[in-house]
């Protein structure tokens, strides 16, 4: 079995999935569904963190499925807006994972993750596969991956 690493931005696969499905990706079927076929090294999931039980709840599940939660907070600007922004901190844990598996999966539609991607494939020849709402994913990232897997209501969970 093909090493893997997992990398998901949560807030990214959260939003778009309320946004296309009204309907909140299912974390336990999409496990099931990537250890049946790969030897999963490691999973990362990138959340913000928060006092609300009900996403203290959440990243307690994700616990149990057997993802590292790593929670950041949320900036509050002067202005008024907030920034809760992993992309660093995904990119720099993808370069170092990368050369330690034969894949990596990313979860996120974010086209700022094509260098990464690139990059990736590139420098470790490690095979970079990316699940995303594909009407809310950038062209640039489904194109430069190796393979694309479009988040549908198979992986989401049940109203």
């Amino acid at each position: 079995m093909e090493k893997v690493a997992i990398f998901v931005d949560v807030q990214n696969i959260y939003y778009t999935t309320r946004q296309t499905y009204q309907a909140n990706f299912d974390y336990n079927k999409f496990w099931a569904q990537v250890s049946q076929e790969f030897d999963i090294v490691s999973a990362n999931a990138y959340a913000i963190a928060s006092q609300d039980p009900k996403q203290r709840q959440f990243h307690h599940i994700l616990r149990g499925i057997g993802f590292k939660v790593c929670l950041k907070p949320l900036i509050q600007r002067m202005d008024g807006s907030a920034k809760g922004d992993w992309d660093v901190g995904i990119a720099l844990d993808v370069y170092e994972a990368a050369s330690g598996v034969d894949r990596v999966i990313l979860l996120s539609g974010d086209g700022d993750f094509e260098m990464l991607v690139e990059r990736v494939q590139q420098r470790f020849n490690t095979k970079v596969d990316v699940y995303s709402v594909q009407d809310l994913t950038a062209q640039n990232l489904i194109d430069v991956c190796d393979n694309y897997i479009a988040i549908t209501e198979k992986l989401l969970l049940k109203r």
